[in-house]
């Protein structure tokens, strides 16, 4: 009995702080820098443009695709990882090699809090993930105030145009939405990027069609019966760091309110 209590008693030690981590994200690179823990990275993903303050790390591969022994010799104590970014094989060879790993996977705004928290009593910075959290939390009920509608907009926003790509229910970006007085067209689609028709957008006829650029969203204008069209809202996200959820998602998400503030 003595020895189980024991056993029981160090399992519920918390864990060691991380003091070399890798992050396999960039919006977990960005919390890093939110919580003030730049010096604890030595390792990211290749890929997208990384804030100068982590432009001298090296990487340990592409997005799906981790460089096992150039991971290795970073030794790290932590890696950070997000949904998709590794595949499940990959991950479990992470497990095999008994580094500890911490998935991150807000799919709501209101958990990017805890995200921040997480990661923050992981590293040994838990007031300031608290910290953080706090401000988050504020900030982004502010926006909800500002910027609420009695009627929502409807919103159809395009992730891709060839074939058409939306997103489904329970997405941040969807939240989002819902802050600027919107919502999503296809909520009730479960799937995170269902594949959807132009039959299927102009039997819904949103009021706003959002998109990646400009020349993506080009082929509304062929649908001129379209509410979206018909009033000149069809525009281009303006901040693509809606796609990273981190603590600039609200500078985003702000940006798309502004834009989205005049439409009728």
């Amino acid at each position: 009995m003595r020895t189980l209590l024991f056993v029981l008693c160090l399992l519920a030690l918390p864990l060691p702080a991380a003091e070399r981590v890798i992050s396999l994200a960039p919006s977990l690179s960005e919390i890093m820098l939110d919580l003030d823990a730049a010096d604890l990275l030595v390792g990211v993903l290749e890929g997208d443009e990384r804030p100068a303050a982590l432009a001298h790390l090296p990487t340990v591969g592409r997005y799906g695709q981790l460089e096992f022994e150039r991971l290795l010799q970073l030794a790290p104590d932590l890696i950070l990882i997000a949904p998709g970014s590794v595949p499940p094989a990959q991950q479990a060879q992470l497990q095999r090699f008994g580094i500890d790993l911490l998935i991150v996977q807000p799919q709501r705004l209101d958990q990017m809090g805890e995200a921040f928290v997480r990661i923050g009593q992981r590293i040994g910075r838990a007031e300031q993930g608290e910290r953080l959290a706090a401000e988050f939390w504020a900030d982004l009920e502010a926006l909800r105030q500002r910027y609420r509608r009695e009627q929502p907009l409807t919103v159809f926003y395009q992730i891709w145009h060839q074939p058409l790509y939306t997103i489904g229910g329970e997405q941040l970006i969807g939240d989002a939405l819902q802050v600027c007085g919107a919502r999503n067209l296809f909520e009730d689609l479960r799937q995170p990027a269902p594949q959807v028709s132009v039959e299927a957008v102009l039997a819904r006829d949103p009021d706003v069609i959002l998109g990646g650029s400009n020349a993506e969203l080009s082929a509304w204008q062929a649908w001129p019966q379209l509410h979206a069209v018909r009033t000149g809202q069809v525009w281009a996200v303006p901040n693509k760091g809606l796609e990273r959820p981190s603590r600039q998602m609200l500078g985003a998400i702000e940006q798309l309110c502004e834009l989205m503030k005049a439409a009728r």
